[in-house]
């Protein structure tokens, strides 16, 4: 039998895929689709990314394909408010780094190619249900023909309006904000046009404007351009309308060559539950919100690696089913900081009241003087912030923080093509007699801490696990008996 079925080739599901595979997982990832998007969509991919990346081994490819913005810069009113440099957050990749969507799923679909996996078009998922240890699900071709499969796991990447999430009637909690949006894939023309290595954002009284550099000397334009007439949609917007609206809330250059004009609302929208059963959801298909922040993709794409180290593991029976459990509670917590994060920032952005506008900037202008605060939003935005503290896989001081590449000592956690725990202890000898005991789930070589009076267990996905003492080898032992397979 299949063991997993992924439904949505999106950069969430490729992801997934190239990550099970890559753990030897059998798995088959379908789209209804008959190609892949051949639009800009999400842009950036952040610095956590990157790093779970250098794990999955296709960080080069990103590396070379993307445009390194350095920064990001609020401007009001012809005058700046503050300025965020991406260079102090705390990882090697301390810069956003922009790439189009049609590149991230085409890179990924390379990936997923050097694992012998290709991605199934113009195959629908129709409909399923759960057995005890299987999902059966029909799948419909391009043809019309009908396929009844089965699966260990349904794992659905399909994006917001997902047949998976529906399938499990799981509700879809939130609402649209009232507002249409523009969006411009353009060039931009003349002195006054923002540097092409930062993200530009100009508040005005009607709305904001956002520029995002892309790569090939391309950006893209974002504003806000009045509420939603469900009655009256407005028309495609045209490269006038971009310019009307440049001239007045930035100004000082021309927007010429347009490949992508269209409208769009923002949807703020979460599932409270991950996963029922044997079918479980990921990326859009569990939560959408505002573009503010650029996290949407590489929140699906982390909650991807999330899940597939822990499926993967217990799939290949070296570890009990109940390491499942912990991809919801995990990925839920993330989900909602993200989603309330990308809300206050629209919220904040939106202001229409010029009397909120003037206290919002002059707030802005003191709070981004102060570099512990330009700090703290690079270190959000970038997302190497996220941490695991209240996980039922966190137990000791620092655990569920992420494990600082700089400290690997080795290879990343989780290379490879068996997912395994790293020790790090001073003791070598005795931490490889304990590795020696959990030989399913402890890589069998420990390596040095970086504090020696630590005793440490680092996840797959680069994140603390168990964290105690030097001599906590006893704890650090029930820690891993818990997730033995050897447990119901």
């Amino acid at each position: 039998m299949l063991q997993a079925l992924i439904v949505g080739a999106g950069p969430v599901g490729l992801t997934l895929a190239a990550e099970l595979a890559r753990y030897g997982i059998g798995l088959r990832l379908i789209d209804k689709s008959p190609q892949p998007t051949q639009t800009s969509k999400a842009l950036v991919v952040w610095a956590r990314t990157l790093e779970l990346m250098d794990r999955m081994g296709c960080r080069q490819a990103f590396l070379d394909a993307g445009l390194r913005a350095h920064g990001a810069t609020l401007r009001s009113a012809g005058s700046i408010l503050g300025h965020i440099r991406f260079d102090t957050v705390a990882s090697i990749y301390n810069f956003a780094l922009m790439i189009p969507q049609r590149e991230t799923e085409r890179l990924l679909i390379e990936h997923l190619a050097t694992f012998g996996v290709a991605v199934e078009r113009e195959v629908e998922l129709v409909n399923f249900r759960q057995g005890d240890d299987h999902v059966e699900a029909t799948l419909r071709h391009a043809d019309g023909a009908e396929e009844t499969m089965s699966a260990s796991w349904l794992i659905g990447c399909d994006g917001a309006h997902s047949k998976v999430r529906h399938g499990l009637d799981l509700a879809f909690e939130g609402e649209a904000q009232g507002d249409d949006w523009l969006l411009a894939d353009i060039r931009l023309e003349g002195d006054g046009a923002p540097p092409g290595d930062e993200i530009a954002t100009y508040l005005h009284r009607d709305g904001p404007l956002v520029v995002f550099p892309i790569p090939g000397g391309r950006a893209r334009v974002i504003a806000q351009v009045g509420k939603t007439d469900p009655a009256h949609p407005r028309p495609d917007p045209t490269l006038g309308d971009v310019q009307a609206l440049v001239d007045q809330r930035a100004g000082g250059f021309r927007v010429v060559d347009p490949v992508w004009l269209t409208h769009f609302r923002i949807n703020e929208r979460k599932v409270s539950q991950y996963a029922r059963g044997r079918a479980i959801l990921a990326g859009d298909a569990a939560h959408i919100h505002s573009p503010a922040g650029g996290q949407g993709m590489n929140t699906g794409m982390q909650d991807a690696i999330n899940l597939a180290w822990k499926l993967a593991m217990v799939q290949r029976k070296q570890a009990a089913p109940s390491l499942l459990d912990s991809y919801g509670p995990e990925r839920n917590a993330v989900g909602d900081m993200v989603l309330r994060n990308a809300g206050r920032l629209t919220d904040m952005a939106t202001l229409s009241n010029p009397v909120a506008q003037g206290v919002r900037n002059l707030g802005l202008r003191f709070m981004l003087g102060f570099h512990a605060v330009q700090d703290k939003m690079a270190t959000t935005m970038s997302e190497v912030g996220i941490a695991y503290a209240d996980s039922p896989l966190s137990h000791g001081p620092e655990a569920g923080m992420r494990w600082a590449p700089a400290q690997d000592d080795g290879k990343p956690p989780g290379s490879g093509s068996v997912p395994l725990f790293v020790l790090y202890a001073a003791d070598s000898e005795r931490g490889a007699a304990f590795a020696a005991r959990f030989p399913a789930l402890v890589e069998p070589t420990p390596r040095r801490p970086p504090d020696g009076d630590r005793l440490i267990l680092v996840r797959p996905d680069g994140y603390v696990g168990f964290s105690g003492t030097a001599e906590s080898w006893e704890e650090a032992g029930d820690y891993l008996a818990r997730l033995s397979p050897d447990r119901p």
